[in-house]
């Protein structure tokens, strides 16, 4: 088996791919991309049994075969080679030479007998998106997303498309974030992908307008086809959150206030917070103006900022971090939070249109 191809392309190929090898794992498989040579065209897998990676790239080659090779040793050996073109040959002992320039590396290759059947989706049930729209849907929902493993199905995002409405939905218990876009189809949609699989699905994503992503459902898994990459992932199971009801229909008070002034205020706070204590930001709307104030055993804090406010005075507590992390994934010069007593959620919504909704949970003052 042999193939030769552009250094480039390989390594770009390779840097996706690996995305979806652990890096260690008592199956000495896993660790490796799989190569499947077929001519001209050599397609490379990476997969941990719960996410894989597919691309395909064009090559100089007449010949077929299929190995496994240690990705990031082989990774690191093609980032390094010297010339733009690289020939890599792998003998009937699984003896793996590979040649650009002057360079010649031999490394030994593994057979494919063991490697994981990848699953077999359906594409019966698909839509498509664009790109960067979806993107930036992750992007300002991944953050809600459950860590811990008490209720699993938190720890991925829903993907809810009903009467041409998409919502994006992550929740894990102190915050909700939902981000809404109108989608062109009717089919109804509704399944939990692992945040794991939509971060790394984000990072390659285009941000190219006229890109579309088109994303095939089945039962168990969801495929995400862009371009010339495939990325596969199994789906969570169980019964998410009914994420409608947990959003206040009535607000007392409704705050419009300058997002970079708010944010730059509670990180000034977060100096006096040490990250792993439960201490609380107190935040008083009142009379037009918002006062943040912290006591810890660090110190104390207190600042104020100008808000364009109606309704009634609130003083309410906060986790400072989760109050961040909405108001950074908001994206928008100015934002609107809506609050009722000081026990309530606090509604974040932006100033202009309904593209998101985030929920930040109170805590208890002393």
């Amino acid at each position: 088996m042999k193939f030769s191809c552009s250094k480039k392309e390989l390594t770009d190929a390779l840097n996706n791919v690996i995305r979806a090898v652990p890096p260690k794992s008592p199956m000495q498989y896993l660790e490796c991309v799989q190569f499947y040579l077929d001519a001209k065209k050599l397609t490379l897998t990476g997969y941990d049994m719960e996410l894989a990676i597919i691309t395909s790239i064009e090559v100089e080659s007449t010949d077929h075969g299929i190995i496994l090779l240690n990705a990031r040793h082989f990774s690191d050996i093609v980032r390094k080679l010297p010339e733009e073109r690289v020939t890599v040959e792998i003998d009937e002992n699984l003896r793996t030479v590979i040649t650009s320039g002057k360079s010649v590396f031999t490394i030994p290759a593994l057979s494919a007998d063991d490697y994981p059947e990848l699953p077999d989706v359906d594409k019966t049930d698909f839509f498509e998106f664009e790109q960067p729209v979806l993107k930036n849907m992750i992007e300002q929902t991944i953050y809600a997303v459950a860590t811990s493993d008490s209720k699993p199905i938190l720890k991925g995002e829903l993907f809810d498309i009903e009467n041409g409405m998409f919502n994006l939905v992550a929740i894990d218990g102190f915050r909700l974030a939902i981000r809404h876009e109108s989608i062109n189809t009717e089919d109804r949609f509704n399944f939990v992908v692992k945040a794991k699989a939509l971060n790394e699905l984000s990072k390659m994503l285009s941000d190219d307008g006229e890109k579309k992503v088109t994303v095939y459902v089945t039962k168990k898994h969801v495929a995400f086809d862009i371009g010339s990459y495939t990325i596969v992932s199994r789906l969570l199971e169980g019964e998410f959150h009914k994420y409608q009801g947990s959003v206040p229909k009535k607000f007392g008070t409704e705050v419009v206030v300058e997002t970079k002034s708010l944010i730059d205020m509670l990180e000034r706070s977060m100096l006096m917070i040490v990250e792993h204590t439960k201490a609380a930001v107190r935040c008083n709307f009142h009379d037009g103006s918002l006062s943040v104030s912290c006591s810890t055993a660090l110190g104390n804090f207190q600042d104020m900022i100008f808000t364009d406010m109606t309704g009634d005075s609130v003083e309410i507590g906060f986790n400072c971090r989760y109050f961040l992390d909405a108001l950074r994934a908001a994206g928008c010069d100015k934002i609107r939070l809506k609050l009722g007593n000081s026990l309530s959620p606090m509604t974040v919504v932006p100033f202009d249109g309904d593209d998101f909704t985030f929920l930040v949970l109170p805590v208890r003052l002393k």
